[in-house]
């Protein structure tokens, strides 16, 4: 059973960061591109980044790029996600995906 548990997640003002983590079991998370993707209550799915399996290739949506950073740690079967810059556009919650499955997703706030 395909398993993501996302974390570190919170509360911060515009400028600032945070790292979030997603955790995977259930399947070669080694072998599998992984991606983060967030929503807004009431809105649709939008993708945020993708990496592929050995973590060479990175691609990101154009409202994060040059802020945002995706990695991978396959030893420790975890996704990353670095977010610096943050804005209040960016308070979504946030979501590991593999395939067609996610996690219960982290929630973000960016707020003064």
């Amino acid at each position: 059973e395909v398993q993501l548990v996302e974390s570190g997640g919170g509360s911060v003002q515009p400028g600032g960061s945070l790292t979030l983590s997603c955790l995977a079991s259930g399947f070669t998370f080694s072998s599998t591109t992984m991606r983060w993707v967030r929503q807004v209550p009431g809105k649709e799915l939008e993708w945020v980044s993708t990496i592929n399996s050995d973590g060479s290739s990175t691609f990101y949506g154009n409202s994060v790029k040059g802020r945002f950073t995706i990695s991978r740690d396959n030893a420790k079967n975890t996704l990353y996600l670095q977010m610096n810059g943050l804005r209040s556009e960016d308070t979504a919650v946030y979501y590991c995906t593999e395939g067609t499955s996610r996690g219960q997703g982290t929630q973000v706030t960016v707020s003064s």
